[in-house]
């Protein structure tokens, strides 16, 4: 049976460009990858373009709760295979000890809902924000995991960031 990679999205506030990811690797890793998503600071409630944009997109919408990174710092939390940090601000955070070592990489995604504008213009942001995701997801998936040593799969991922 083939490993079942955990993979954990963080950005500050866990409402909008992490619960995006995660929905995008749930759909996208067809059994390979199971995606988590938290934040540093979680806003308590995920973003309805968010899970609009889920929606649009063919993949399940409901189920996304805005949590803390905390929980995944935990001893009976998911042994954890990857960290992507999706937002700057995140990316420069102090993170938890993660049990097992995962790798990491910052694949930092422009915020949409700090978009100013009507809802057709916050509409635009968060596709914007999916598309470059799925991308970098996209990317990440043609991996050969299994055959790369550490430092060239650490390589890898930091390039995707730059997608």
């Amino acid at each position: 049976m083939e490993k079942i990679y955990n993979v954990l999205f963080i950005c500050t506030g866990n409402s909008a460009r992490s619960i995006l990811a995660e929905g995008l690797l749930n759909g996208m890793g067809k059994g390979r990858f199971r995606a988590y998503s938290a934040g540093s600071h979680p806003k308590g409630a995920v973003h309805p373009q968010a899970t609009a944009v889920l929606q649009y997109l063919g993949l399940p919408a409901t189920g996304y709760r805005s949590k803390s990174w905390d929980e995944f710092a935990q001893p009976d939390a998911p042994q954890l295979d990857f960290i992507f940090t999706v937002c700057d601000n995140a990316a420069g955070e102090v993170c938890p000890i993660w049990p097992g070592k995962p790798m990491s990489a910052h694949w930092g995604v422009p915020d949409p809902a700090a978009v100013d504008g009507d809802a057709e213009h916050q509409r635009k942001a968060f596709m914007d924000a999916a598309v470059t995701l799925k991308r970098r997801i996209e990317l990440f998936l043609s991996l050969p995991i299994q055959k790369l040593d550490s430092l060239s799969l650490q390589q890898e991922l930091h390039g995707i960031g730059k997608q």
